[in-house]
């Protein structure tokens, strides 16, 4: 399995611009995350200029899309709302004590992961696919899954505005209770399907490790908020309701805790 100069230059793009996460630990996998996502969306279009097809330039213009609006948020959450700062502060860690070479290694694995994650629309621009009908309905599913965690992200928003203290159980939150990891996985998803009839052989193995990676990353994001919320909220009757009733990530399916899966570890 050779790997194309061009997915070497993807990685290192994604290295420069994660490398954010060595002013702040956490910021590798979220402001690191969402920026890179859309500077390798940038870089495929420059890279391919000129065997850009309509349906790529869309998929291309979803990614970002999609990283400016998540890491712009992300920034914005991290570095002007105060309420998140009060409400994460002991929750998350800062990274003092965490070790410069498992830095390294967390730095270098992330970047990986989210070149890997756009391999699906990557392997239909090397392999000079052009658009079909999968690219649309990938683009399709993408930009569903934009729209589904912006609207989710917006809810919780504003449900906290009104009441800061109480958990969030309207709008989207009504069908699972972490509708923004869901509009994460949909997105994603579509990126999978934008790769078929372009995608071949071992290249699969690559858009398998970006997707099984990512969506993997979002389960364990749900395990460490469902800990969280049952700290901040499991004497609540409603909740304590809530939880019991509406599943944790996917719509219609009876999955309703994942704390005790402790291999859920990113």
């Amino acid at each position: 399995m050779v790997l194309p100069l061009n997915f070497w230059l993807l990685f290192a793009a994604a290295m420069i611009i994660s490398s954010i996460g060595f002013k702040n630990y956490v910021w590798f996998i979220s402001i690191g995350y969402g920026f890179s996502i859309a500077g390798e969306g940038l870089l495929m279009m420059l890279l391919y200029g000129k065997t850009l097809t309509p349906g790529t330039v869309l998929c291309c213009l979803l990614f970002i899309i999609y990283g400016c609006r998540l890491g712009g948020y992300l920034a914005y959450r991290e570095l002007k709302s105060s309420s998140y700062k009060k409400n994460m502060t002991g929750e998350i860690k800062d990274g003092k004590s965490v070790p410069f070479g498992v830095k390294i290694a967390i730095w270098v694995t992330c970047a990986a992961l989210y070149v890997t994650q756009v391999s699906g629309v990557f392997y239909r621009l090397v392999n000079v696919s052009g658009s079909d009908v999968w690219t649309y309905i990938g683009a399709a599913v993408m930009l569903f899954g934009i729209v589904f965690e912006t609207v989710a992200d917006i809810q919780k928003n504003n449900s906290k505005k009104k009441n800061p203290r109480r958990f969030v159980d309207t709008g989207l939150y009504k069908i699972v209770r972490c509708p923004n990891y869901l509009g994460e996985m949909i997105f994603w998803t579509g990126v999978l399907i934008s790769g078929i009839g372009a995608v071949t052989g071992w290249q699969w193995l690559v858009v398998a490790i970006g997707y099984i990676g990512i969506i993997f990353v979002m389960f364990s994001g749900a395990r460490r908020l469902e800990i969280r919320q049952n700290k901040n909220y499991g004497k609540d009757p409603e909740y304590q309701k809530y939880v019991k009733t509406v599943p944790i990530m996917v719509p219609f399916v009876p999955l309703y805790s994942v704390e005790k899966y402790k291999w859920l570890v990113a």
